[in-house]
């Protein structure tokens, strides 16, 4: 594990709101009980110990109860407080997820709200093991979240996506083997959001040539425009954006947009918020 400056530790008292020779002698009596010394430290850092590596995950997975236990009190007293980790693929379009946090902050200002975004396969990851509350996702029609509570909110065709210069720019329709003359940006392989791309072109007995992998998709777009490359998008997610031109594709591959939520049971922010979805019946 990285080591810390010494002068990181005035900078961990502030934030535990207690003064460094109070946090230090905290410490010391947690590792006296312990038997076992949790930090080495010298002049110029302070790093854990094989101790302190070993207790830090059940000391977090503490806390995390702890923060759990005090949100669920206020709950049942009509409060509604704690913490909300919110997942999405970049391209969601089946909710105005802006909106539904403004709306979720007006109904309940002592929720601290953080966003994450990443790729469908590991929100789903992250909700199954709780590192995240809900997410928004998008999967091929052949896959469905597993693991985790889901709803489905939205099904959605393919679109290519090309420069305005391109020879097909003109084209009202294309189909999928004209598409695979050609080169892609698209998703890294084995991503939720590439493989219902790459089925599609195998299911047709066609192969194509992927000559950029972009993990964003906003970026990936950027790349079309500048004629490095055609896409396959949803059809939902393309009309957001400019300078590029969209054709319909005769044989496209469809995907659908999932929320997800644990089945463990969510938080009573997490709770809040997918009533503000209009979850309730799923609760």
């Amino acid at each position: 594990m990285a080591s810390r400056s010494s002068s990181d530790a005035p900078r961990a008292a502030e934030r535990c709101l207690v003064v460094q020779s109070a946090l230090s002698h905290q410490i010391a009596r947690l590792e006296k009980e312990l038997g076992a010394r949790l930090f080495e430290r010298t002049t110029r850092r302070v790093r854990l110990t094989p101790a302190g590596v070993a207790f830090l995950p059940a000391a977090r997975q503490c806390l995390d109860a702890a923060e759990r236990a005090a949100a669920e009190v206020a709950a049942a007293v009509g409060e509604v407080r704690g913490r909300l980790c919110v997942g999405l693929i970049p391209s969601v379009t089946a909710v105005d997820l802006p909106g539904a946090l403004r709306d979720f902050r007006r109904r309940h200002p002592r929720v601290r709200v953080s966003l994450r975004v990443g790729g469908s396969d590991d929100l789903v990851d992250q909700v199954r093991e709780g590192s995240a509350d809900v997410a928004f996702l998008g999967l091929p029609v052949t896959a469905r979240p597993r693991g985790v509570a889901a709803r489905e909110l939205l099904r959605d065709r393919l679109v290519a996506v090309v420069a305005p210069d391109h020879p097909l720019a003109a084209e009202s329709a294309v189909d999928l083997a004209r598409l695979a003359t050609e080169e892609f940006v698209d998703l890294p392989a084995g991503t939720a959001g590439r493989v219902q791309s790459d089925l599609a072109f195998t299911a047709a007995g066609l192969t194509r040539d992927v000559a950029f992998e972009v993990t964003n998709a906003d970026f990936l777009a950027r790349l079309v425009g500048q004629g490095l490359g055609v896409a396959m998008l949803p059809a939902a997610y393309v009309a957001r954006l400019t300078g590029v031109t969209t054709i319909e594709i005769t044989d496209a591959p469809a995907r659908v947009e999932y929320v997800i939520w644990s089945r463990e049971g969510s938080t009573p922010a997490a709770t809040a918020f997918l009533r503000i979805l209009g979850m309730t019946e799923a609760l």
